[in-house]
């Protein structure tokens, strides 16, 4: 219970981020704001926090798999109270509809394929950001923007700042089209395992073998021995 109301708080905490960073998109259509976008990126990675993109394509086990589902539902809570806050302030709902009605009027095939563009470059920036290489993350971000890739939490903050009484009616458009982009967020964020499993395994397996040798050479019963 312990571990998933962390789970559940970080990724809250981690939907705030990228709302932050949604709105300073909304604000700044462009290339500026694809960059400022970064900085929710920037922030999850820093603090650690559970964001869905970050880390649907570093789980190991079936207990980190099924703890993507409630990272998902607290990034979701996350965007939504932004975006409540947000449209309590100002007017984003008119600076958002650009973007929702791009997404509505895409079919589920290219709903999917833009997912997998998106995930593709998370997973790539977020492992470089572990290795406290930021350049890819700082450059990856407003590569997914600029190539209209869709990130399935931003999107739902995008949603949460639109969705109201009047439009009611396309509620379950807008799931379905969110819905498939969180899939293919998924296949994006695991297309490294899913081509290079193999070579990967095999590279670490040499690193290993390496790393092993070089202890055993310096061991001090070894150097006895010799």
């Amino acid at each position: 219970m312990k571990s998933l109301l962390h789970i559940i708080s970080s990724s809250f905490t981690a939907g705030l981020c990228i709302g932050i960073a949604g709105l300073a998109y909304l604000k700044n259509p462009d290339i500026i704001g694809a960059v400022l976008f970064g900085f929710g990126l920037l922030t999850v990675v820093h603090y650690k926090l559970k964001l869905y993109t970050g880390t649907a394509g570093f789980f190991t086990n079936k207990k980190e798999f099924f703890a993507l589902f409630p990272i998902l539902l607290g990034n979701i809570l996350g965007c939504a109270v932004a975006a409540a806050a947000f449209r309590y302030c100002m007017d984003v709902t008119s600076l958002s509809a650009g973007i929702v009605a791009k997404r509505l009027s895409s079919n589920v095939l290219s709903c999917i394929i833009l997912g997998i563009g998106c995930g593709f470059i998370m997973t790539t920036a977020v492992q470089f950001a572990r290795e406290n290489k930021f350049l890819p993350l700082l450059f990856g971000v407003p590569v997914f923007i600029m190539c209209g890739f869709y990130h399935s939490i931003a999107d739902a903050f995008y949603y949460a700042t639109w969705l109201s009484f009047e439009n009611i009616s396309q509620a379950s458009d807008v799931f379905v089209k969110w819905a498939v982009t969180v899939f293919g967020n998924f296949i994006g964020c695991n297309l490294y395992r899913m081509l290079l499993s193999k070579w990967i395994s095999a590279d670490k397996n040499g690193t290993l073998s390496q790393k092993t040798s070089s202890i055993d050479a310096n061991d001090s019963t070894y150097q006895k021995a010799c």
